[in-house]
């Protein structure tokens, strides 16, 4: 094991994957249905370190499947970074070729996706549960490609089958460049609380960097996810959802030591009104509009206003994208510039 490598977790404002180097120590996480072109290049904008896609298909990705494209589309992210999933060898590696052709800077392989229809189908966080299956993958994908490979898992199947350790190792030998730990085995799917410290032993288990993933909605998570863990960088989720600028806030306050300031009101407004018109640019009026819900409500939520509730109802069911713009403008308009933390409350 190197252990300067080892320790990157405790020193540096940023980490290497493989060629790529990675300025800063905070990562949005790929989210189905959810990290968007247009979220995405909004995450980068404000500071963070690196975004993913969300999950894309291998097998209907290299069948050439336009909405796993649309999944994958990386203008104006840059490091691109694409996310794959998939239970066959040779269409995972055809895959990976695609991305780096159509201009992705890393793969990453999702061995953690714990949702029925992809463990079903012996993808996702079930590879967990057949591990020479999963090298098969991660060898067919690392040998299909000139840019690194990553791998994103949990800490096993169950709470009696913890074998992310083993699979790290197992991984960093096969030429990934870099492991993201979400602190949860499948079965638990997204209940209870990740544990951090579980995903100490894959740190200790590797010489790459590891990211710690799962619950991190704030900087008091940061420190405490990377006391916890050791880890190299902390990855947010479901907490960036209508606020694109807290990865960034994340990778401020680790390079720095210091907290910024909360986004305005006004540019809270241009975000979500950029995202909105993004969403309906990459999907078109119809399904952009359903596409765009989740993120309309959230944006709402974090506007601050006073009456966010009524609001975001109004957002979430109207069915004209030009009145929805009218209302995503009224909801920050109606808003003070009261703290985001006593706003969620």
């Amino acid at each position: 094991m190197n252990d300067s490598a080892n320790n990157l977790g405790s020193s540096g404002q940023g980490f290497q994957i493989g060629r790529v180097r990675v300025e800063g120590r905070a990562v949005l996480a790929p989210m189905s249905g959810v990290t968007d072109i247009a979220m995405r290049r909004l995450a980068r904008r404000f500071g963070a370190s690196l975004v993913v896609t969300e999950m894309v298909a291998a097998d209907a990705y290299a069948r050439g499947d336009a909405a796993n494209r649309l999944k994958a589309e990386g203008a104006g992210v840059s490091p691109h970074m694409v996310q794959i999933a998939g239970c066959e060898p040779d269409s995972m590696a055809e895959a990976a070729r695609i991305a780096e052709d159509s201009g992705a800077a890393i793969i990453d392989i999702n061995m953690g996706c714990p949702a029925k229809k992809v463990t079903a189908g012996y993808a996702g966080s079930h590879l967990m549960r057949n591990l020479p299956l999963a090298i098969d993958l991660i060898r067919a994908t690392v040998r299909a490609v000139r840019i690194p490979v990553t791998l994103k898992m949990r800490l096993g199947w169950d709470a009696g089958s913890i074998n992310a350790p083993e699979l790290g190792r197992l991984a960093e030998s096969e030429g990934i460049a870099m492991l993201t730990v979400h602190g949860r085995t499948r079965c638990q799917f997204y209940a209870g609380e990740a544990d951090w410290t579980a995903i100490r032993a894959v740190k200790t288990a590797v010489s790459i960097p590891v990211v710690a993933n799962g619950d991190c909605a704030s900087l008091a998570d940061v420190d405490s996810m990377l006391e916890a863990s050791g880890a190299d960088a902390v990855m947010i989720g479901r907490a960036a959802l209508g606020r694109p600028w807290i990865v960034g806030d994340a990778a401020h306050y680790l390079a720095t030591g210091s907290t910024r300031a909360e986004p305005t009101r006004a540019t809270r407004k241009d975000a979500a009104l950029e995202h909105y018109e993004g969403i309906l640019e990459l999907f078109g009026a119809a399904q952009g509009l359903r596409h765009a819900r989740k993120h309309l409500a959230a944006y709402a939520q974090w506007s601050g206003g006073r009456d966010a509730l009524s609001l975001r109802r109004r957002l979430v069911t109207a069915e004209d994208c030009k009145m929805v713009r009218s209302i995503l403008c009224e909801t920050f308009e109606a808003s003070c510039e009261a703290p985001l933390a006593a706003e969620a409350a």
